[in-house]
Formats: C-alpha cells, sequence, structure tokens
C-alpha cells in the first residue's frame, strides 16, 4: 500500500493548521520543509521537541526532512554546508524519518559535465556522513542542479553507489527541464526511486498542475510502479500559488485540491493508499 504524505508548509507557517489540513484529508505523515516561517534546519531543539510531542498527539509522523542541503553553488564553501547536513540528520533522528531530501548543487549552465566530480565528491561526503545512521538520502531532480536530467540523476546514483543514497521522483521538475518522464528515464531510474514527488507541469510553459493535468505521464507512471511492486511514500507538493484557477485559493485550500485530485487517479488505477 502506498503513503501519503506532504510539503505541509505549503498549507501555512503554523503547525497546527498544516496537522489539521493533512488530517482532514486523511493523510497522517508530512515532509518537513519549513514551519513558523522557519526552515527545518533552522528549527532549534526546543521547536524540534514541540513538532514532536504535537505529532504523537495525533498520531503522525514525518515521512521526510525536507532539507535544502545541495541547494547552494557548486563553487560555494562545502564545509559549512557539510555541518548543515549534520543538523539534517540530527533533525531525521529527532523526529524519526526515514528520509532526508537533498539536491546536487547549482552548475553554470552548459557547464554540468565540468563540474561532476566536484559534485560526486560532495554527495560521496554527504552520503558518508549518513552512514550507518538509518536515514536514506533522497536525491531530487530539479533545473539547474548538476542531477536536473535522467541521465545525470541515473549517473550520480550509480557513482555514490551506496544503498542508502537513492532518488526523489518529481515528474513536474523534469517536465519543467524538457524531458518527459516516463518516456525519458522511467526505466532507467526505477531500481534507484525510493521516493515520489506529486506534482505536474506543462511541457510548453513550466506551469506546474495538479497531478494528472500536465506532461509529467504521472498516470503510466503510477501503473507501472503499482506493477513494480512500489511500496513508499508519495508526498504533495502542490506549488499551484501560480496556476490559473488556484490563485485565488489560500495555502490550505490549493493542498486539498493537489490532494483531490492525486487521490482521484489512485482510485482510478485502482491503488490503495493510507
Amino acid at each position: 500500500m502506498w503513503t501519503l504524505t506532504g510539503f505541509a508548509d505549503e498549507i501555512g507557517p503554523d503547525l497546527d493548521e498544516q496537522l489539521d489540513t493533512l488530517a482532514s484529508e486523511g493523510i497522517k505523515h508530512l515532509e518537513l520543509r519549513g514551519v513558523w516561517r522557519k526552515g527545518v534546519l533552522d528549527l532549534t531543539d526546543e521547536e524540534l521537541g514541540r513538532i514532536a510531542d504535537a505529532l504523537t498527539r495525533r498520531g503522525m509522523r514525518v515521512s521526510a526532512i525536507g532539507s535544502p542541503i545541495g541547494k547552494i553553488k557548486v563553487s560555494d564553501p562545502f564545509e559549512p554546508h557539510l555541518e548543515r547536513f549534520r543538523r539534517a540528520l540530527f533533525c531525521a533522528r529527532t523526529l524519526g524519518a526515514p528520509f532526508i531530501r537533498l539536491f546536487s548543487f547549482y552548475v553554470p549552465p552548459g557547464e554540468a559535465e565540468r563540474h561532476r566530480d566536484e559534485v560526486i565528491h560532495r554527495i560521496r561526503a554527504l552520503a558518508a556522513e549518513a552512514e550507518g545512521s538509518g536515514v536514506t538520502l533522497v536525491h531530487e531532480n530539479e533545473k539547474h542542479i548538476y542531477g536536473d536530467i535522467p541521465a545525470r540523476c541515473l549517473d550520480l546514483v550509480e557513482a555514490v553507489g551506496k544503498p542508502h543514497f537513492r532518488l526523489a521522483w518529481d515528474p513536474a521538475n523534469f517536465v519543467q527541464c524538457g524531458v518527459r518522464p516516463f518516456t525519458e528515464g522511467y526505466e532507467s531510474l526505477r531500481p534507484y526511486v525510493a521516493y515520489v514527488h506529486v506534482k505536474d507541469a506543462r511541457l510548453a510553459t513550466g506551469e506546474v498542475t495538479v497531478a494528472g493535468a500536465g506532461d509529467g505521464e504521472v498516470r503510466p507512471t503510477l501503473r507501472a510502479l503499482a506493477d513494480s511492486g512500489f511500496r513508499g511514500f508519495f508526498s504533495l507538493e502542490p506549488h499551484l500559488g501560480r496556476t490559473p484557477g488556484y490563485t485565488r485559493l489560500n495555502g490550505a485550500e490549493r493542498f486539498v485540491a493537489a490532494a483531490r485530485a492525486f487521490k482521484r487517479l489512485l482510485a482510478e488505477e485502482g491503488i490503495p493508499w493510507r
């Protein structure tokens, strides 16, 4: 059975509102990226404790730490960033999160191959830091970083060669890089996909849509994942604030719209979720 979760900071900055909205949709996990107008890695120990207490009271859990690790230029100093990553590991341990989301560093346009060795060096260092922690690192494909397209995502995961370094599949981000995700990336990347982001986008404009309304080939991907026996997290990341038809809705309303669109797809495909 698949498990729904989501970037609850898109609902709003207040933890209670985040958890109330998730609960209203029957979702018992969240991907913690931010709360109280602070990024997850800037939360104090006391604030992490408050989150842990609230989750326990409500019978909810954290699916992943939605960290910004790897969202710096490949030329920026690495040691301070490695220290930030240690904070991400601490957050994961404190909240019992099995995954940490990260990225593979911004590279100048057209220079990905020139910076490959440095990117691999840095990702290997992050993976080494996480060795034995029980936490799986999942790389999110995103525009302008080294691992933006399927071929470089595959290069990353194979070069690191660690079972606790895997991929977060984000179809909308692939589309925004001019990629048809299922057609061009699924077969090669499926062995390494451990986490899935739920958002879609249109090739012509890059505009983000609810799942199934764009060119992210979400439906065939769901079918293939189900056929392959995937049993993991699907993390709602609406990003609908600039999408026509959703701009007048508040964050909670946009999140609910995205959740219901995805749940309709699952129902149509006969895929159970919890």
